[in-house]
């Protein structure tokens, strides 16, 4: 589906830039350029769905352990342990982002 579109948006934009340059040159450096773009943003747009639920979860743990902590007076629990899931999260996150670019 994204080469597909991938596809249709290039081939729009070499379109458009011969219609306005009528330069083959100019079409070609513009397309290698506007694709570069796209898999720059592409692989940007990955890491980020990587990063963020991570962080999120972790937001979340920490607000719910102290609310808990306030309410009973104990400690809040080992570092380790919460450090421990944050890494089985990511890298849980990161195994799917992987297959997500895998064909």
């Amino acid at each position: 589906m994204f080469c597909r579109v991938l596809g249709i948006v290039l081939c729009a934009a070499a379109l458009t830039v011969y219609f306005a340059s009528h330069s083959i040159g100019t079409v070609v450096v513009t397309t290698l350029a506007c694709s570069l773009l796209f898999q720059l943003v592409y692989f940007v747009s990955v890491l980020l769905l990587i990063w963020r639920p991570g962080l999120v979860s972790r937001a979340g743990q920490r607000a719910e352990d102290f609310d808990s902590c306030k309410e009973v007076g104990s400690e809040p629990p080992n570092l380790d342990e919460v450090t421990n899931e944050s890494a089985d999260l990511l890298q849980r996150d990161q195994m799917l982002a992987i297959s997500l670019l895998l064909p």
